[in-house]
């Protein structure tokens, strides 16, 4: 037996050889194989089955989102700040490293079941004949050379070449995007592949059989097949987003920040001889004062926040990382059928031979549709969901039922006492038949050639716009009989043309315009042809750029491809792996892309792309993969989500940007303090209480307000822009420091206590008050207010720290009530600073754009 090594070049080959040379080809005949053979083949093949699941404990899973650089440096701070008697800070970081980690492991084992909807959506059992005998098995016994029988309602089990078909129609809407089932029929088709679609006589495994019945030979099973190599993909482990990264870089970057300090302040005070003990103490305190430990809580909270937001706007958010994501967010690529469409076909114009709107046409239509017995399909469907006609006094005389040679299907129907023939079919075909043409029922004239050219164009045009078309024709039996055949087909009347399309669904020209008015760019990645593509971009308001066809990019490296989708709006007739590689390209070019697709088709798009968004009517498998799930049909929730994420996003940066100003310049004149100050310029103890009221102050950030402005274009993670921000802001913030310094220690003469509560009060001032001047570019408190929230928790937070020196506590953290000359200079110094930030935040963002 040959070797069915499946490749693109096999469909190709299977799909041009007759179906005998193809059951030759896998030594099979139309009685079937042996049984002994059959086990054979599944020994050699293996089971038709798809990718089998890595299975991996979920206790290894859980230990894997530990890992990341930021996760690592706040366990070391908690076990340092428990080993050295600080029991508090260290079971609060514990707490907020496991909220962080035990959300992300529920986030990704529930990604993890995607492979498992693929599977369900294989019926379990197949009609398989074997030994000249037809049985039912369970499809994973199934192996190359196997005929199966097909019939209306199944779903296709492997990849499979025909070998019999009768008025056979075939949904792949869910594996190739497109609109309309497709005929298919046993003949050979001579193509090298472009897509699926083009390969009439075969069909795939997971597309369902709307009409007919059929016979095939199976030339792939399990993951070979079209569909088990999308679920290869959608097996592999989740990319991560711009975010995601942004956040292990930015973790990185605190890491080293981190070890430098510390092993500075440690070695430094060791070579000048002060308590060694005291100064790794200092240099752990400051290690836990400038980690970030409020991070991934303050991300968890702003993105549950976010993700409460969507659910009342109509989003489900499965995954919560994807919601700043969906904020920076600059490319939108979309499948059609089913997210910009209304995914079922519908009747949009009924025209006569010139192209003008005609109620004969759609009445001659309905008569014909409803009617004709044979099995019903989409198009008759949607013709008779059309209109409700009144047909009193119509009567049904005889059918001349539909097949592929004539490619049409005609009533004969009693009105009046007259008969009269309907036919509707292949516009082509109708030509053929019509010697007449009419403008309504009652004034016929002579079909000549110039008619039928401007009949033609009228028809060309119509495809063009990628309409479905269909022709009428019609004629008066002027012999009456019982019984009628092909042959009554002809003289006929032409009529006009009925035109079908998947119609965009309600409002997306709406929602298009808001997306890109919100600095999105949209494009459409279809596996349906251009025509019809090209049709609904135009009818929503999505001017294209350029049109590139699946066929084309196969001939494209990464290179070339990633120039290439710059300059396209439309990819029409592309396969999974196809998208796939467009969103790749994207990503590398530096967007941040989501993609929305409710098919199988769309499932490795969603899972590769930063947020894969699919909508509540999609198969399991795209919602499964999908990050955020529409509840219903309105397109308008992206631009909600949209903006939902940009609040988010800009929440997380005014927590890094407090941080990385104010936070990292005190600790960074920590850092120098210890070079010229005889003693620490703060006890250990009194650093992790700054730090803990500074925390509890900034939990209410995610409740803040979001200047508008912020929300109106894309915002990105961007480590150049955090580095300018730290070497900005971060100085500013030290040499206030070192201002304090001056005053407590050389002008108003202060011993080690006093200097210490003085800037224990000076740093936890600036630094929890900086947050209203970097959240905004506008004039905080006047132009922009905060959060109530926000406002009461940083306030109060700055009165209970200048209060505590006052209480009988005090003597626990080594802290002393100070002149009122020296709170009132320390109080103005904090007014400066916060001034001073403002004008620097001016200037800087004339220069700086996040």
């Amino acid at each position: 037996m040959a070797n069915n090594k499946k490749s693109k070049h096999d469909l190709s080959f299977f799909s041009s050889q007759e179906s005998g040379a193809v059951l030759n080809f896998f030594k099979a005949h139309k009685k079937g194989l042996s049984e002994s053979d059959a086990r054979r083949r599944l020994d050699r093949y293996g089971h038709n089955i798809l990718v089998k699941e890595a299975k991996t404990s979920v206790i290894k899973e859980l230990l894997s989102k530990f890992k990341s650089p930021l996760i690592i440096l706040l366990i070391v701070a908690s076990v340092l700040s428990a080993v050295f008697g600080e029991k508090i800070n260290a079971f609060i970081i514990v707490i907020m490293i496991l909220l962080s980690a035990t959300l992300d492991f529920f986030e990704e084992h529930h990604a993890g079941r995607a492979v498992k909807k693929l599977l369900e959506t294989i019926k379990t059992t197949a009609m398989v004949r074997r030994n000249g005998r037809e049985f039912e098995i369970n499809i994973s016994l199934l192996v190359p050379g196997d005929i199966v029988v097909l019939n209306s309602g199944d779903l296709v089990p492997a990849d499979a070449r025909l070998i019999f078909s009768k008025d056979l129609f075939v949904d792949q809407s869910s594996l190739t995007g497109e609109s309309l089932p497709i005929e298919k029929e046993v003949f050979t088709v001579l193509v090298s592949k472009e897509s699926l679609t083009d390969f009439g006589n075969l069909v795939f495994a997971g597309t369902n059989i709307v009409s007919g019945e059929a016979e095939a030979v199976i030339i792939a099973t399990g993951k070979e097949t079209e569909l088990g190599k999308i679920s290869s993909i959608i097996a592999r482990d989740n990319e991560k987003s711009e975010f995601e990264l942004g956040i292990i870089k930015f973790g990185l970057l605190i890491t080293k920040i981190v070890m430098f300090l510390v092993l500075f302040i440690f070695l430094f005070n060791s070579f000048v001889d002060r308590n060694i003990l005291q100064s790794f103490l200092f240099s752990i305190a400051i290690a836990v004062g400038i980690t970030p430990e409020l991070l991934p809580v303050i991300m968890s909270i702003t993105m549950s926040l976010g993700s409460i937001n969507m659910a009342k706007k109509g989003a489900i958010v499965k995954k919560l990382s994807a919601i700043p994501s969906f904020g920076s967010m600059d490319v939108l690529c979309t499948d059609k059928t089913g997210t910009l469409t209304e995914g079922k076909i519908s009747l949009v114009k009924h025209l006569d031979v010139f192209g003008n709107e005609s109620e004969d046409v759609l009445r001659l239509t309905y008569l014909n549709s409803y009617f004709q017995t044979g099995i019903e399909n989409p198009l008759d469907r949607a013709v008779k969901g059309f209109c409700d006609m009144n047909l009193s006094g119509v009567r049904k005389i005889d059918e001349i039922p539909f097949d592929f040679i004539r490619k049409r299907l005609s009533v004969v129907v009693e009105e009046k006492k007259e008969h009269f023939l309907i036919t509707k079919g292949a516009p082509e075909e109708i030509f053929a038949c019509s010697s007449n043409y009419c403008t309504n029922r009652t004034e016929t004239a002579v079909l000549t050639g110039k008619i039928k050219s401007r009949a033609l164009e009228v028809y060309n045009n119509l495809s063009a716009e990628g309409f479905r078309v269909l022709a009428v024709a019609t004629k008066k039996i002027i012999e009456e009989k019982s019984s009628y055949n092909k042959d009554d087909e002809s003289g006929l009347t032409l009529c006009g043309f009925i035109c079908f399309l998947d119609p965009p669904k309600k409002r997306a020209m709406e929602s298009i315009n808001r997306l890109k008015n919100l600095g999105i760019e949209i494009k459409v990645i279809t596996g349906d042809n251009e025509l019809v593509a090209e049709k609904i971009c135009s009818e929503i308001g999505i001017k294209s750029k350029g049109l590139m066809l699946g066929k084309e990019v196969r001939s494209l490296g990464d290179y070339a491809l990633k120039r290439q989708v710059e300059k396209i709006t439309i990819f029409a007739r592309f396969s999974p792996e196809e998208k796939n590689r467009v969103i790749s390209a994207l990503r590398a070019n530096g967007h941040v892309v989501g993609y929305m697709g409710d098919g199988i088709n769309d499932a490795p798009a969603l899972k590769t792309a930063d947020v894969g968004i699919s909508v509540n009517n999609a198969v399991d498998v795209a919602k499964e993969c999908a990050d955020i799930i529409l509840t219903n049909k309105s397109l308008n929730i992206l631009g909600d989500g949209v903006i939902e994420g940009r609040k988010v996003f800009g929440n997380t940066m005014k927590y890094i940007m407090m941080g990385l100003s104010s936070n990292f310049g005190n600790m960074f004149s920590a850092a120098g303090a210890v070079i010229f100050l005889p003693f620490l310029p703060m006890k250990p103890i009194q650093i992790l209480l700054n730090n803990f009221i500074y925390d509890a102050s900034q939990i209410t950030i995610p409740s803040d307000n979001v200047d508008e402005e912020w929300t109106k274009r894309p915002r990105r993670w961007n480590m150049a822009f955090i580095k300018k921000f730290m070497f900005i802001f971060g100085p500013v913030s030290s040499c206030f420091d070192f201002f304090t310094f001056f005053l407590l220690f050389f002008v108003f003469k202060m011993g080690e206590n006093a200097f210490q509560t003085g800037w224990f009060l000076e740093s936890l001032a600036t630094q929890t008050l900086v947050i209203h001047i970097i959240r905004t570019k506008k004039i905080p408190f006047i132009q922009s207010r905060s959060s109530l929230l926000l406002l009461a928790s940083t306030f109060s937070a700055v009165a209970f720290a200048w209060i505590l020196p006052f209480t009988p506590i005090a003597e626990l953290f080594g802290l002393v009530i100070l002149p009122k000359k020296i709170l009132l200079v320390l109080a103005l110094t904090v007014v400066f600073y916060l001034l001073t930030v403002e004008i620097a935040k001016r200037y800087f963002y004339r220069k700086q754009e996040m």
